[in-house]
């Protein structure tokens, strides 16, 4: 009787609380026990690893292309190599033209605004592939291809079906485009006093991703949406002017060939000094012996192992200088940097190496040793942009800034480089996950020097995270709004890592198993369900409610303090009963600290699934005096949307 009169009692709390306040919480929805779209199976496992017929096709790509700098123009010719590891033949294969973005009559041209926009020029530059000539080697006999190009995709159609689980082909394409100036913050060419620095990808026809997830991944480039590409070994051979110095992902095949004897010298240095060393100087860029021929053009020569991509820069402006790389299992790498006359005044570009070097040591620590023989950042007219083993950063980037890009486009050489999510789809698995990387990164370099000192507004975050006009995460990135895309693909993913670390599993739980998963998906393509389960299964938590709420929703966090009751009924029972409440959909653990009048504080640390059987939550909390003050989150780490309720004090 005494246990049912209590329990009639919190009833009446709880009806009494939940009258005064509205709340949106809903348990039923937040803890709905079906989440996952469907079941394990041999391919991809339900503890969110690659299960043990998992399969990838293959696609090798040896390149020779010829840089025209008085025609700004690349002509090149493409073999590839395609591996066809599925379990189906395949009638027809599909590649990506992203060049033809640049097209006046591509659709990432029709769906730019008149007013212009990042991605495209639907106004000025009209550039694009001229595909000269498509040819498929199979089954020993070379024959015209039967192709057909839809935008930013060329299918081409097989006389004979490519077997499957094994089954090669080759395919032979010869073209030409016309560089642009400025290509959708992904490529272009900068003009500075000794010459144009030239930053280039995109530069070769790829071939989509044939998974089986979607089959054939031919979402077209519409420039928001970045690439999917399937693993392999690219070699390439760049020809161009011999005043020029090129840098490219990979290792670099001829160096005798086109460097200078001094050059080499300082190379061999720069690969064992933890201090960075100048290849060419400021003086020597003018200096005509800084090149090894007086002939007209110079080939250079590059290999990259197993990599979805590869991209180079040249520039008769280049000052160069590299250090060393010094990697967990003690092999090493270069760290290297290229940059005009104009940027060398400045600290900045002149420390770009120090922070590549800091930032690769980092992430080859915290989540998987670096794969490729040397990093290479380039200034030049592209704000930031990530390729295997080179990056692309502006040429105005300062200090801070430039710590700043260069550790985020780093970054990518794990998430998608090693880690090959569909970018395409969900920018939030590269972009938001480097995003987080990159805070933890901060940390480490040089003491925190360029971590912020003001802290995070949660409160900003609240409005950018969860204000009228935002949109989910789990948005393909070209149909995000675009001034949305920094919180939907960047801010709000990393910081959702950041919440899981900090409040819910812990940095030691959490952090263990972000590396497992790295681990088990190098080289592989994971879906976002993948993540999830991986997590899940290596962390050992549900965590299905945050999922759903913060990547496939737009929920919000509303944490209040409703109501403190003394509770005096003898001396054994002395204490208080305090009443909290999630108001809106998203529960999250909640931390709560009370002071008493004696000035003692206490803390109290509790679970997610207090909100189990409903949106409000009564504790007892042993307090020897009478309570003055309730906080809930005192520290303030989640992104509250009220926080005026955040606070209980006394009359």
């Amino acid at each position: 009787m005494r246990r049912l009169s209590f329990s009639l009692c919190c009833l009446w709390v709880c009806l009494q609380a939940t009258a005064q306040t509205q709340s949106n919480f809903d348990q039923h929805e937040a803890f709905a026990p079906l989440f996952y779209p469907s079941y394990g199976d041999e391919i991809r496992a339900a503890d969110g690893t690659p299960g043990p017929k998992y399969w990838s096709n293959r696609a090798d790509y040896v390149i020779d292309a010829s840089l025209d700098d008085s025609l700004q123009s690349i002509t090149g010719s493409v073999v590839i190599t395609y591996t066809n590891n599925s379990p189906q033949s395949l009638q027809f294969v599909w590649l990506q033209l992203d060049q033809n973005i640049y097209s006046k009559q591509s659709r990432g041209a029709a769906v730019t605004a008149i007013t212009g926009g990042r991605y495209a020029d639907r106004n000025q530059f009209d550039g694009g592939y001229n595909i000269k000539s498509v040819t498929v080697v199979q089954d020993g006999k070379e024959l015209p291809g039967n192709y057909l190009i839809t935008d930013t995709r060329m299918q081409i159609k097989l006389a004979n079906a490519l077997k499957a689980e094994g089954g090669i082909i080759q395919f032979k394409i010869s073209y030409s485009f016309l560089v642009p100036e400025y290509g959708t913050d992904r490529m272009g060419r900068l003009k500075t006093k000794n010459g144009w620095i030239y930053t280039i990808a995109q530069w070769y026809p790829r071939m989509c991703v044939y998974d089986n997830v979607y089959g054939w991944n031919t979402l077209p480039y519409l420039g928001a949406g970045e690439f999917y590409l399937e693993y392999g070994n690219i070699e390439y051979n760049v020809t161009v002017p011999a005043s020029h110095i090129v840098v490219g992902s990979g290792e670099l095949l001829n160096p005798k060939e086109v460097l200078t004897a001094d050059q080499l010298k300082r190379w061999e240095v720069a690969k064992q000094s933890d201090k960075t060393v100048m290849l060419r100087t400021e003086a020597e860029v003018t200096d005509p012996s800084s090149r090894p021929t007086k002939s007209a053009r110079l080939t250079w020569k590059f290999r990259c192992i197993n990599t979805r991509d590869v991209a180079w820069a040249s520039s008769t402006a280049f000052i160069w200088d590299a250090a060393r790389i010094n990697l967990p299992s003690g092999k090493t790498a270069v760290a290297a940097s290229v940059y005009p006359a104009e940027s060398a005044g400045d600290t900045a570009w002149g420390r770009s190496t120090e922070y590549v070097k800091g930032a690769i040591e980092y992430y080859s620590k915290y989540l998987y040793e670096f794969t490729y023989p040397s990093a290479t950042n380039v200034a030049g007219i592209v704000g930031g942009m990530e390729y295997p083993g080179i990056v692309f950063c502006s040429s105005r980037s300062r200090k801070g800034g430039l710590w700043g890009v260069t550790s985020h486009e780093f970054g990518h050489n794990w998430f998608p480089m090693l880690v090959g999510s569909n970018e395409r789809k969900f920018p939030w698995m590269d972009e938001g996950f480097n995003t987080f990387i990159n805070t933890m990164a901060d940390k480490n370099f040089n003491n925190g020097e360029y971590i912020s000192r003001r802290p995070v507004s949660r409160q900003r975050q609240a409005t950018a995270f969860f204000g009228d006009s935002s949109e989910s995460i789990m948005t393909i990135p070209d149909v995000d709004q675009e001034r949305n895309i920094g919180n939907v693909a960047y801010s709000k993913p990393g910081e959702g890592l950041t919440l899981l670390r900090e409040n819910i599993l812990g940095p030691g739980r959490f952090d263990s198993a972000f590396s497992y998963y790295t681990h088990q998906w190098v080289y592989k393509h994971p879906t976002p369900y993948d993540f999830f389960h991986c997590i899940e299964n290596y962390a050992g938590e549900t965590l299905d409610w945050f999922w759903r709420g913060w990547f496939m929703s737009n929920w919000k966090i509303d944490q209040a303090v409703i109501d403190v009751a003394q509770v005096d009924r003898s001396d054994s029972s002395k204490g208080s009963i305090i009443t909290i409440a999630t108001l809106e959909k998203l529960p999250m653990p909640a931390t709560v600290e009370v002071t008493e009048a004696n000035g003692k504080k206490g803390r109290v640390e509790l679970p997610v699934e207090i909100w189990h059987r409903g949106g409000v939550w009564k504790f007892k909390y042993n307090s020897t005096d009478k309570v003055t003050r309730v906080v809930i989150d005192p520290d303030k780490k989640y992104p509250d949307v009220n926080k005026s309720n955040n606070v209980w004090e006394a009359d």
